[in-house]
């Protein structure tokens, strides 16, 4: 049996000979039929080739993505840059004495001498102390004690009627009647939301200092308790924030463990140079932002570009219109822009390049405006405008032959679609360049998320609230949080008004 034809093999002539006019025509009219599917098939095949490709694009260029936010540096500064004109290293400095260096610790002179006079080595005469000393300083530790305080309450009684017998009052407490003094209630909120330590571990560590079986559930308890008593403290923070002209915002999930129908929770941010401001709520609408915009003083609130600020500034000015208040502008936060061009760049080095390089000198130019008058900072910053102006057309012009779904696509289209608002800051001194130190404020409460999981209860994540938000305006204000806090709980048991971190770093 011979071989069958291909159907795509050319037919001899001499077959097509032995054809009537008829069967030519119906040969002609099928072979031009299979001549369109063939046609037909090969675009739909060069299509999803094509799609294929961008797919495949598209998984490689996330892969690269995901790799370097898991497994790459976690800095953002470029491995190759170097400060063209190195300033002269600087001098040695003089070597301090432990107690300069740590001059607010106590201090212990402790004398070391002879048991038994030695002889001279000399004539075999006892010595006697010539007054002087050989000095040498270290530092030491007063290991934490736990002690049990047995209060008893003195009873006055009158000695000439009998009829009266008064007890001495309690010292004001933060809770009245507790098995914990104020100083272990503090101990353990600052152990907590300050020094990260989760509530079991300190129960353990202070097993190894002789308290054994502390219950963490009322250890935690303490830290409501705590929380509470600064609340007037907590809310003048908030009006604080609420009077700055210029205002960060950021948000973050937070796990409801238990105690309430919805278990996304977020911890909202809201901060200026000097005050943090947390709030915990049940959703991540920006009704929360347009609430707390509304009668503020606010004009520029710097984010990251969730739309959630937008619609929040949105609402906020419609309401600030009616009132007679002035509007607020959108400003946002170039790292993220330049955070984008640099995920981008494994892939598509030569592309992103440029635009990591432009915003290094725009970088460059801020670092050069600290401490500098308004008007001479509005100058540097103007010579912003050119390199931004270049990313812009450069962006435009690249962006055809890049797909959308592409990290350097992303990047581009992220740029190009919020150039206005990233920009705003190069008009206003007092916006700054980027949202990093409202995410700095998060790093916190970010890790402690991490390292006890969530909270249990609606009240748990109110005090988790009020505690990161004194203690994240404590460091702004370069105030030790601990001293602030015993401070704070001293002065309100003695009846003065409560303050904030700002205020108490003024004087």
């Amino acid at each position: 049996m011979g071989a069958q034809n291909n159907i795509f093999d050319p037919v001899p002539a001499e077959r097509l000979a032995l054809l009537s006019h008829d069967e030519l025509l119906e040969f002609s009219r099928l072979q031009q039929k299979v001549n369109e599917q063939l046609f037909l098939d090969n675009k739909r095949l060069r299509s999803l080739s094509h799609e294929l490709g961008q797919k495949a694009l598209f998984v490689e260029d996330r892969y690269i993505v995901l790799k370097n936010k898991f497994f790459g540096k976690s800095s953002e500064k470029e491995g190759s840059e170097k400060k063209e004109d190195p300033s002269p290293r600087p001098k040695k400095r003089k070597i301090q004495l432990l107690s300069e260096r740590y001059s607010e610790l106590p201090r212990i002179e402790r004398d070391v001498e002879f048991q038994d006079l030695p002889d001279c080595r000399c004539c075999g005469v006892k010595l006697k102390d010539s007054g002087m000393t050989e000095d040498s300083e270290f530092i030491t530790i007063i290991p934490k004690q736990y002690i049990v305080v047995i209060q008893k309450r003195h009873k006055y009684r009158c000695e000439k009627c009998h009829g009266d017998i008064q007890t001495a009052p309690n010292p004001p407490r933060i809770k009245a009647g507790s098995s914990y003094s104020d100083e272990m209630m503090m101990d353990v909120a600052m152990s907590k939301y300050c020094d990260l330590i989760p509530i079991g571990r300190y129960a353990r560590i202070a097993e190894r200092s002789g308290a054994t079986d502390l219950p963490p559930q009322s250890l935690i308890e303490t830290t409501h308790h705590v929380a509470e008593f600064v609340r007037p403290a907590y809310e003048l923070l908030k009006e604080e924030v609420l009077s700055e002209r210029v205002l960060h915002a950021d948000e973050t999930p937070h796990r409801m463990l238990e105690g309430d129908d919805t278990s996304h929770w977020y911890l909202w941010g809201f901060s200026s140079a000097k005050s943090s401001f947390f709030e915990a709520h049940d959703t991540r609408s920006g009704d929360v932002a347009s609430g707390y915009l509304k009668n503020s003083k606010c004009e520029f609130l710097v984010s990251d570009v969730f739309s959630g600020y937008g619609r929040a500034v949105r609402e906020a000015n419609e309401v600030r219109i009616e009132l007679g208040l002035p509007k607020i502008y959108n400003a946002y936060c170039n790292a993220h822009a330049r955070r984008k061009f640099k995920e981008a760049k494994e892939r598509f080095s030569e592309e992103a390049q440029f635009f990591i390089d432009s915003y290094k000198e725009i970088y460059h130019l801020e670092s050069t405006i600290i401490d500098k008058p308004p008007d001479v900072a509005l100058e540097i910053r103007h010579q912003m405008t050119r390199y931004f102006d270049q990313m812009k057309t450069r962006a435009i012009e690249l962006i055809p032959a890049f797909s959308t779904k592409s990290s350097l696509g992303k990047a581009m289209g992220y740029f190009l679609g919020n150039f206005k608002e990233l920009t705003v800051f190069i008009k206003n001194e007092a916006v700054p360049i980027d949202n990093n130190p409202q995410e700095r404020l998060l790093r916190n409460p970010v890790i402690g998320r991490k390292t006890w999981y969530g909270t249990h209860s609606r009240r748990g994540a109110e005090t988790m609230a009020i505690l990161f938000s004194l203690i994240e305006s404590c460091k702004l204000n370069r105030v030790n949080p601990r001293q602030y806090l015993k401070q704070l709980v001293t002065d309100l048991h003695e009846g003065k008004k409560p303050y904030t971190p700002r205020t108490l770093s003024v004087h």
